[in-house]
């Protein structure tokens, strides 16, 4: 079986295994007592504080343990928004931020909060000004991915910070997906990261707070990392995800750049090999083992199961997947296809011939769902036909999810002349992202949307 999932949770590094197991032994003591098995666990919590903030580049004292990364993010934005309360109510986030980093949004915003949603270009990345342009007198707090999580895309963290850093508002980073490749750049002020995403065991989070930020945790509080978070630290956890950390930080360089060169086959070859494919996610500015892309007239979750039978573990942003019937909130806010998604993220160490034969067995797993679901021939151009004007056609999709409404769309554009439209009538929410998205792919101009009784009308026009 060849796991092609890391960026959802990184095999455990053997680095890793080794210092669990050894702190079992030597860690299981409360690092608050005095007696001697307590001063050999605190010395070991402490030396993993230092080579964990070694390798962020911060303070030991500014560094704090959590229970995952997704407490360390909701600790985060609730101790900041907090802390600056007199400076205002007003949050910035962008709008591919995890899933934390939202709910937490929605949480400020239901506290009587103000959130300010930046969006993003179709490659995934903000702009600077588009966060300079959201700062405003009342921002308590701003918070930027180091990269995000779907399709790889870098953002340009260190000049925000500085924007943030000049306008006087603290910038928090998700730095989930990046730390194992490198230290995050420019004056920011929070940040958080998760070890199972490099290789470490899952349970363990940490949150930066840097001296001098104003921050008020939430909750109750002990007397435990620094009031930041309650409870018995899990420490052979956090010793094995401190080694892991250092570890994958002194091989990073040369598997970066080994990673790259798959994903750069994976992101050529896709489109040679699988027609109507959209690669998604910037083609430079990317982490190196990362890539994204979506086929048309293609169940997500049905092309997972194929994946998964051919012997390769994958995850997808679909609309379809088996958790949510509503696109990837990532897709969404890019406007790119969230038919048929598959996101390839490479592990530490992940085989060249693995990365080859994925590549042979992907153009036959599409092509057998594309099949049962009664697609269109792929590329298929209609025939020539007159400009006629006005007229029209009406697909009835309701109660049909993906990729339904497009492949119904598909199927009958070549039914009106040049000129004359296709109404798609649908329930699904996915049909919103969608059918424009398939309208750049085929070259046809996407008319809009309006309301209906049940769903919404899209309107399609056929320009060739």
């Amino acid at each position: 079986m060849s796991y092609f999932d890391a960026a959802s949770a990184a095999p455990l590094h053997p680095v890793a295994r080794q210092a669990l197991l050894a702190s079992l032994d030597e860690g299981w003591a409360d690092p608050a007592r005095l007696y001697r098995e307590g001063r050999r666990a605190r010395l070991l919590l402490d030396a993993a504080r230092e080579a964990t903030a070694e390798a962020v580049g911060c303070r030991p004292d500014e560094l704090t343990f959590t229970s995952s990364g997704t407490r360390a993010v909701h600790t985060g934005i609730a101790g900041a928004t907090a802390g600056r309360r007199r400076a205002g109510r007003h949050l910035i986030v962008s709008a591919v931020e995890h899933s934390s980093v939202l709910h937490s949004a929605e949480a400020f915003e239901a506290a009587g909060g103000a959130v300010t949603r930046v969006p993003v270009t179709r490659t995934g990345a903000v702009a600077v000004e588009s966060y300079v342009d959201a700062l405003r007198s009342d921002t308590a707090l701003a918070a930027l991915q180091s990269a995000n999580h779907e399709v790889g895309t870098e953002q340009p963290v260190a000049a925000v910070a500085e924007a943030c850093r000049e306008a006087g508002a603290p910038l928090l980073v998700d730095a989930a997906q990046s730390l194992a490749w490198g230290a995050v750049e420019g004056p920011w002020s929070l940040l958080t990261g998760s070890a199972h995403k490099w290789g470490g065991p899952s349970g363990v989070g940490l949150l930066v707070v840097r001296k001098g930020v104003r921050f008020a945790a939430q909750g109750p509080v002990d007397e435990r990392e620094s009031g930041r978070a309650a409870g018995f630290e899990n420490l052979p956890a956090i010793v094995a995800a401190a080694a892991s950390l250092r570890a994958v930080r002194a091989e990073a360089a040369a598997e970066a750049a080994r990673l790259r060169d798959l994903t750069a086959r994976i992101r050529a070859r896709v489109a040679d090999v699988v027609p109507d494919v959209e690669v998604v996610g910037d083609p430079d500015r990317r982490l190196p083992g990362i890539v994204t892309f979506s086929c048309l007239y293609v169940d997500g979750e049905a092309l997972l199961h194929e994946l998964d039978r051919a012997g390769f573990s994958v995850s997808s942003g679909s609309s379809c997947t088996s958790s949510t019937l509503t696109p990837s909130h990532v897709l969404r806010a890019m406007g790119v296809l969230s038919e048929g998604n598959v996101r390839v993220s490479l592990p530490w160490g992940a085989a060249e011939e693995d990365v080859e034969r994925f590549l042979a067995v992907l153009p036959g797993a599409v092509a057998g769902v594309r099949d049962k679901l009664g697609a269109p021939a792929p590329t298929s151009a209609s025939a020539p036909a007159a400009d006629a004007g006005g007229e029209a056609l009406v697909v009835d999709a309701l109660g049909r999810r993906c990729p339904i409404p497009v492949i119904e769309l598909a199927k009958v554009i070549g039914d009106v002349p040049v000129g004359g439209t296709v109404r798609v009538l649908s329930d699904d929410e996915a049909a919103r992202l969608d059918i424009p998205a398939w309208c750049e792919m085929r070259g046809q101009e996407y008319l809009g949307e309006e309301p209906a009784d049940r769903g919404a009308v899209y309107t399609v026009r056929r320009t060739s």
